[in-house]
């Protein structure tokens, strides 16, 4: 048995961008941007970022790319992958990606009339009133009905963008 699971709590680096498969299915990516201090060898703390590249797929897609803005605190949770490639002078790089599968907003993002904003429907596991506080969760870890299994997102190398 594997298991394969990140959680990230950070800041996006950059405003959403929401596309769609041929299929329909909302796609959302945004980098986003993990901090830790650390000492230097002078003894002095330092910020160290982490930068990730994170993909949401469907109801949520919608969701990030309607709320969430550059600077905006977040919580992320999915499956980490890395991405391999070589930049235009020939050096090998490394891209930290997330296939996420679960999303809370962080901090006060509150929108009209002082609550979150919050996405219903029939996969959703949350079906009361909107949410107030801290944080509001958007989750496809919810049951999901076999008449909905076509909607999971497909593996990376099937993406057609």
């Amino acid at each position: 048995m594997s298991f394969n699971k990140i959680t990230l709590v950070g800041n996006l680096g950059r405003d959403p961008e929401l596309r769609y498969t041929p299929q329909g299915t909302a796609v959302c990516s945004f980098s986003m941007a993990t901090n830790e201090k650390r000492r230097d060898k002078s003894g002095e703390f330092q910020n160290i970022a982490t930068w990730f590249k994170v993909t949401l797929w469907g109801n949520q897609a919608e969701t990030a790319a309607k709320y969430l803005v550059k600077g905006r605190p977040v919580y992320i949770e999915g499956r980490l992958r890395i991405e391999e490639w070589t930049d235009r002078d020939g050096n090998n790089r490394q891209t930290l990606e997330v296939n996420a599968t679960d999303m809370q907003f962080l901090g006060s993002g509150r929108e009209e009339g002082g609550e979150y904003a919050t996405h219903h429907d029939e996969q959703d596991a949350y079906s009361g009133p909107p949410m107030t506080g801290s944080t509001a969760q958007i989750s496809n870890s919810a049951s999901i009905p076999a008449s909905a299994a076509a909607s999971v997102p497909p593996p990376d190398d099937d993406i057609p963008f």
